[in-house]
């Protein structure tokens, strides 16, 4: 059996029911590695041990869902930023808030502490990053530049820059003494999902939608690799404390990168679905990820991962001779100059004239009594926080490493633990990604059990019963290929106009999920008339029950409103054109046409914004993109 356990890369570790709703945000404390946070669409953020079943802290106070968690280096503070723009900071220590700050105008997508002074950066659904003095309560810097949500912010480990990843495919990197930006970061072809910083020298990584993690010199303000993989988008990025490689999350693989040359060093399977934050603690990589309101941990072994070498299982482009592995601590470029202290003293910062720095108010003072912080757990809360504030005459206990499970498979499924009784309702919206059927149950395949005695079932009997709705299933799968076929052939004879028509024409919203997600993909296939049919489709898709229907319908919205809503209200604005011109009476018919549609899809918008969650974020962008229809 220890021969099993030692072989073992990676496994799961914990899985616990963390809200009582959906969980909309979660975190890993970067210090130990073992302090977890989770804010859920119940308002409430709770604080968490990996592999510990029950809540230590429930921290209350928001008034709609908590989209962002953060904790700071020291793992002392949390700030938690919600849906409708607000954030709080909580001390974990004395189990209390400590400040509410109240600027933005729409969700909080990306919160970060300063490593050393009283400061937190926001980003938001409203474009603007945003620098808090946590301690006189203000607003000390608003910068300004993205065009879309802000999805990921990080400070520098010298405390000097702050960079930011958005939608909008850039990153940027902001010079926080002197107020404005240093350089803006282009070259990825979708929304930027994260940013990290090396621990030691002047470059930065950063993972998009576009699948590819790339390498920024901060010297020379210019790319140094791009890795690219036939994968799906990049989630999450985490540097070897070291430095010497980078760790990479894709939904179920963690991957090793190195940069100077692009090398992919190892892949690790770990079926841990959309990963959504990495720590590293006693040589082993901590990995968390959420499905509806339960969170999975998981543990990959660093022992047992190849971190340097020739990158036998990467993406080699080329035929240059293979780079030796820098040897540790050395540098190839500028290392960061750390305060010589670590006195939590901060940072001078110079203020802007717009600044919206806010002086205490009795409404920020009535905000911060009706917020709590509820200890659920008091051993585990002492176990945590209390030694912290005495002085100890022996030497902390250190954690010990997570033990692996037996190599020849699971001994049995973990029990869900959860510190409230839940109870579990199939969903509304069917997920795009799931592990189970929705609304299917096994039970419903096999024959009953009269006697309680017979619990035995022959094969044959019960696969009988599942083939009962096999041929049905295989019609309906038969049918579908054969309609994308007819809509694939009319592409093929025709142009995309006649293809969509035919689609249109088959009346399954299935096909034109399938072709929207092509269409999608480039932007130069949208016409004005292409518009006019596919926007009733759309108004179908954003109404649909299942989730990937509505995504492809919110993707195909929004490049229609990007491309041709300022030529539709322009055109709508002009002056009748004197004598005939039936060219651009055509196209003032369509532009007609298509304004009175997205109208209506505007009021859909409308009362879907309030939504939570993904769906509620997509909604409430499209509804900013809508407002000329208001």
């Amino acid at each position: 059996m220890a021969a099993s356990v030692a072989t073992k890369t990676s496994w799961k570790l914990q899985e616990i029911t963390a809200h009582s709703s959906n969980v909309s945000s979660l975190v890993l404390g970067k210090s130990s590695g073992r302090l977890l946070a989770t804010g859920g669409e119940d308002c409430r953020v709770n604080i968490w041990s990996v592999n510990k079943p029950n809540c230590i802290i429930s921290l209350t106070g928001h008034t709609t869902p908590v989209e962002s968690v953060r904790i700071n280096t020291n793992e002392e503070l949390i700030v938690a930023g919600s849906q409708s723009g607000s954030i709080r900071v909580w001390d974990l220590e004395a189990a209390k808030i400590l400040r509410t700050l109240m600027g933005h105008k729409a969700n909080i997508c990306s919160l970060d502490f300063h490593p050393f002074g009283s400061f937190v950066a926001s980003g938001s659904l409203d474009t603007n990053v945003k620098l808090w003095d946590v301690r006189r309560k203000g607003c000390v810097f608003r910068y300004k530049g993205h065009t879309q949500a802000v999805r990921c912010l990080r400070f520098s480990p010298d405390g000097k820059w702050l960079a930011s990843a958005s939608d909008d495919h850039s990153v940027k990197l902001w010079d926080l003494a002197a107020g404005k930006i240093m350089f803006e970061f282009t070259g990825h072809t979708g929304p930027v999902n994260v940013v990290e910083f090396h621990p030691n020298e002047y470059l930065l990584a950063s993972g998009s939608a576009d699948r590819t993690v790339r390498f920024w010199d901060l010297e020379k303000f210019q790319v140094v690799s791009c890795i690219e993989e036939e994968a799906t988008p990049v989630r999450c990025v985490l540097f070897n404390p070291d430095g010497c490689c980078l760790y990479s999350g894709y939904q179920d693989s963690l991957r090793v990168y190195g940069w100077e040359p692009e090398r992919c060093f190892d892949v690790v399977l770990v079926t841990w679905g959309k990963v959504a934050d990495l720590s590293i603690c006693n040589n082993q990589l901590i990995g968390v990820s959420v499905s509806q309101s339960t969170v999975s941990s998981f543990v990959v072994d660093l022992s047992r991962v190849t971190k340097s070498g020739s990158g036998l299982h990467g993406p080699i482009k080329d035929d240059r001779p293979l780079a030796q592995p820098t040897p540790t601590g050395s540098s190839l470029r500028r290392i960061y100059d750390r305060p010589s202290t670590t006195c939590s003293k901060p940072q001078r910062v110079k203020h802007n004239s717009e600044s919206e720095r806010r002086s205490p108010s009795s409404e920020d003072d009535r905000d911060e009594k009706e917020s709590k912080a509820e200890i659920q757990n008091p051993e585990d809360y002492k176990e945590i926080f209390q030694p912290k504030n005495s002085i100890t005459r022996t030497p902390p206990r250190k954690s010990e490493p997570f033990p692996a499970p037996p190599e020849d498979g699971e001994l049995g499924l973990p029990p869900i633990a959860s510190s409230t009784p839940v109870t579990r309702a199939e969903p509304s919206v069917i997920p795009a990604a799931r592990n189970a059927p929705i609304g299917l149950k096994a039970s419903d395949f096999l024959p009953a059990v009269k006697n309680q005695s017979q619990c035995e079932i022959v094969d044959e009997e019960a696969m009988s019963q599942i083939r009962k709705g096999h041929e049905t299933m295989c019609v309906v799968l038969t049918s579908r290929h054969k309609n994308l076929d007819t809509v694939r052939a009319m592409w093929t004879t025709g142009d995309i106009k006649t293809s969509v028509d035919s689609a249109v024409a088959i009346n399954d919203l299935s096909v034109i999920v399938d072709l929207l997600n092509i269409v999608n993909q480039k932007a130069s296939l949208w016409k004005l008339d292409l518009c006019t049919i596919i926007l009733p489709q759309i108004e179908k898709l954003l109404q649909s029950k299942y989730e990937s229907y509505v995504q492809t319908g919110c993707t195909s919205l929004k490049l229609i409103l990007q491309r041709f809503l300022p030529l539709i209200t322009d055109i709508l604005a002009a002056p009748p054109s004197v004598g005939v011109d039936i060219t651009r009476e055509e196209r003032l018919h369509k532009c007609k046409l298509c304004y009175k549609q997205l109208k209506n899809i505007s009021n859909i918008i409308k009362n879907k914004s309030g939504l939570s969650g993904r769906h509620g974020s997509a909604f409430r962008e499209l509804h900013l993109l809508m407002a000329v229809f208001e």
